[in-house]
């Protein structure tokens, strides 16, 4: 209720705040702006920040003091992280916050609270405050309003304004590539995706006999989201990208089977199987998830929601009933998603494609 209610309350005074600026920058303000709007606008700046410091030291408080005793139980600082993020979300402290305050405590450091600051906190839109806070956002993209408020001493009002208003910044989740390609793994994508076009749009392959299929990790606790990659970039700019760190019926006959290069499904007694079964493998371009459906739909679908099981079998049969409540309809469009996606490749001389998506 109280969250709610203040959050509402900065809002509202943050507009304020906009349009008065706004306001007294478009025309002489000392002789237009008169006391009455002065004290106004010196209210709501005031009410704001001290509504979101009040918010935003409750959370420190309760986030440091979970830091601190997992710290003390010697759990490391990224599994505290993960745990925070499992049920906070992106309200959770940064990693490296975590580690910080980890550290500190593992130091024999006992008070949660801030070190005190010589007045309050910085409320000023000034050109030397904006230039600081982009300074501290090219250096590190990822930084969190809480670890730049800690880097300058600026209130969390103050720091959002300039984010948003000033530097036109928005927070982002970063998109997942899995290496850099190659020239030749390039050309290889190219080449694979022409082939597997062709065969599809002249016939020779039917999309209801294609058979795709992946593996990945599911956890009974949804932990390491792709959020947490979140980086303030320029409204408009293609998000930044992070390598991952590895990892009818009539017979068989007519059957394609696709699925990735990982290992155990290109070994040589895995593809001789296939072959005797009269199997037709469908050719798929190595570090290519963005051309796989498990990978660019279904796994991120089910993890996004699937809550959170109690051991291993109910996470499995909630799996299964979750793909077996979506509709043959959504099936049908991914696999038009995947011709769509192929072009996309060819199109972009097999470079990855998924930021000129709309």
């Amino acid at each position: 209720m109280y969250t709610s209610l203040s959050s509402d309350v900065v809002e509202y005074c943050n507009k304020c705040i906009d349009h008065f600026q706004t306001y007294a920058n478009s025309i002489d303000a000392v002789q237009l702006v008169d006391g009455s709007c002065a004290q106004i606008f010196s209210y709501c700046s005031s009410l704001s920040d001290r509504l979101q410091e009040v918010h935003t030291l409750m959370s420190k408080e309760n986030f440091r003091f979970y830091i601190k005793v997992r710290t003390a139980l010697d759990v490391q600082a990224r599994v505290i992280h993960d745990e925070l993020y499992s049920v906070y979300g992106d309200q959770a402290p940064g990693l490296s916050t975590v580690e910080r305050w980890s550290k500190l405590f593992r130091e024999g450091r006992e008070e949660l609270e801030d070190d005190a600051r010589s007045g309050r906190p910085i409320s000023e839109t000034t050109p030397q405050n904006i230039e600081q806070i982009r300074l501290l956002i090219d250096d590190d993209p990822y930084l969190t309003i809480e670890e730049i408020q800690e880097e300058t001493g600026f209130s969390y009002g103050t720091i959002q304004r300039i984010l948003t208003t000033h530097l036109n910044l928005r927070k982002i989740t970063a998109r997942y590539v899995p290496k850099e390609l190659t020239d030749l793994q390039r050309a290889e994508r190219v080449r694979i995706c022409k082939e597997n076009l062709e065969k599809i749009q002249q016939g020779t392959w039917r999309l209801c006999d294609i058979i795709t299929g992946d593996e990945s990790w599911f956890r009974p606790k949804q932990l390491g989201r792709k959020s947490s990659h979140a980086a303030w970039i320029r409204r408009g700019d293609p998000p930044p990208t992070v390598v991952r760190q590895n990892r009818p019926s009539y017979g068989t006959r007519g059957i394609k089977f696709h699925h990735d290069n990982g290992k155990p499904h290109v070994h040589n007694n895995v593809l001789a199987y296939l072959e005797s079964e009269g199997l037709t493998v469908v050719p798929h371009p190595p570090n290519s998830p963005d051309l796989s459906p498990c990978d660019f739909w279904l796994f991120d679908l089910i993890k996004e929601n699937l809550p959170d099981q109690s051991d291993s079998q109910s996470l499995h049969d909630a799996v299964i009933s979750f793909m077996n409540s979506l509709s043959n309809e959504e099936y049908k469009k991914t696999f038009e998603k995947w011709i769509e996606r192929m072009q996309l490749c060819i199109d972009n001389q097999g470079d990855y494609f998924e930021h000129l998506m709309k």
